[in-house]
């Protein structure tokens, strides 16, 4: 039987957020613990709907303690950016935009993003992550999530593409090795989505974006660092050209 968002959402979360869920520093745990689950959800990694990860789960992740995991979470609670339930089926609940996602609240968003320098800065890190898996080469545990990822992106009802999309790009920059990278890559890309957002998914231009994701995971699995590197630049040009004509 098919599982609803609320009903099984969260039962592989954790491991489809762990680009984002990363041990915080001691400093500043509750600062940096926020960041990162406000990142999953304007990401959109977690569908308006869908349950985070367990209390347990999230705060073993993030290696900070429950109670400070509650406070992060209250704060997303004030925001309207999650709900709490309780029952067999609680749990932390991602809510839909306050302003239904309309394109004219996202265009105004978007109003003062200089695009190019969006576009420059996601194309060196998207280039820079896939020569790198490709490079130091991946273990078969790592391939296996690849592949995962990339099958998730094949297989996506329209609806849910962009999503997945962006988890298999994610998980590109995490298998890269950098943390740093993933981070930057996570706060770029959330930008590059609300761009995204703002024009229309064209059914050719994702048939042609997934031949280029599924020769871009071949030459990383073959350990191809030009081939990995030059097919993420065509890729990154491919979206930059769309974004370009449609908000420039």
């Amino acid at each position: 039987m098919a599982r609803t968002a609320g009903e099984g959402g969260a039962v592989d979360a954790a491991d489809r957020l762990a680009p984002l869920l990363r041990p915080v520093r001691a400093g500043n745990g509750f600062e940096e613990a926020l960041e990162q689950i406000l990142q999953v959800v304007r990401l959109g990694l977690v569908p308006a709907g869908g349950r985070l990860p367990a209390e347990r789960e999230l705060a073993e992740r993030l290696g900070i303690s429950r109670v400070t995991l509650r406070e992060v979470l209250k704060v997303l609670q004030d925001q309207g950016l999650v709900e709490a339930r309780r029952g067999r089926y609680g749990g932390t609940f991602v809510l839909p935009r306050p302003d239904g996602g309309g394109e004219d609240e996202l265009r105004r968003r978007v109003a003062g993003v200089d695009i190019e320098d969006v576009l420059r800065f996601r194309e060196v890190l998207e280039v820079g992550a896939a020569g790198l898996c490709a490079g130091h080469g991946l273990t078969r545990e790592q391939a296996r999530r690849l592949r995962e990822a990339l099958a998730a992106t094949r297989d996506a009802p329209l609806a849910d593409y962009r999503r997945r999309d962006t988890l298999l790009h994610l998980t590109l920059a995490e298998l890269s090795g950098s943390a740093s990278l993933t981070a930057q890559y996570a706060a770029v890309r959330a930008t590059v989505n609300d761009l995204l957002d703002c024009i229309p998914l064209l059914v050719r231009n994702l048939e042609h974006s997934q031949r280029q994701h599924t020769a871009l995971v071949e030459a990383v699995l073959e350990g191809d660092a030009d081939g990995a590197r030059e097919m993420m630049r065509e890729h990154c040009a491919g979206t930059a050209a769309l974004l370009r004509g449609f908000l420039a």
